[in-house]
């Protein structure tokens, strides 16, 4: 749990810097701009909840269109409460790509929102030397869990293929190089 509350304060305190002119702006995600993205990670923290609880998730909802900040608390506490579930870690859920156990589940939803909270961090221009400790330790489970397999054309695979961060850069910036983005 330390893990995904660590990602959600990360990006929660990025995120409370975005204001209203930035939701127009370009981010990593080719196929995204900062309103799409912030309404992607709101989203995607109540779907891993729904994921692991098996309730349904509310329709298409615009979280960037209103207080964004307050969205994605609301999230972060939904997800939080959804993973601390007693059994849910060891718990074997079935997605699309195939089995993951609850613990599994924890750390890509820790990872992705890390990581498009590093998406966001660099499309307005704050720095993307985030939490280094964190980001280390995500980045090793990553090379664990991203396979191949998982990697494509931005907008149709989860992730792009690996890129080359340079030399010296941050483990933030070292792990969205491996999940595709330019550094």
């Amino acid at each position: 749990m330390e893990a995904l509350n660590r990602s959600f304060l990360s990006t929660h305190a990025i995120l409370a810097k975005v204001q209203p002119v930035d939701l127009d702006a370009a981010t990593p995600c080719a196929s995204w701009d900062v309103s799409a993205l912030v309404n992607h990670f709101v989203g995607t923290a109540r779907w891993w909840a729904s994921i692991v609880t098996g309730a349904g998730t509310a329709g298409a909802v615009d979280f960037a269109a209103g207080d964004f900040v307050s969205a994605y608390e609301e999230s972060i506490e939904i997800a939080t409460s959804a993973f601390a579930t007693e059994g849910v870690l060891e718990e074997t859920f079935r997605l699309d790509l195939g089995d993951f156990s609850g613990a599994e589940l924890l750390g890509l939803a820790a990872t992705e929102q890390f990581t498009h909270g590093w998406d966001l961090a660099r499309a307005i221009g704050h720095h993307t030397d985030l939490d280094h400790e964190l980001a280390a330790e995500l980045l090793n489970g990553a090379r664990l869990a991203v396979t191949d397999a998982f990697r494509g054309p931005d907008g149709v695979a989860l992730f792009g293929a690996a890129t080359q961060a340079p030399a010296g850069a941050s483990p933030a910036d070292q792990l969205a190089a491996f999940l595709g983005r330019s550094v």
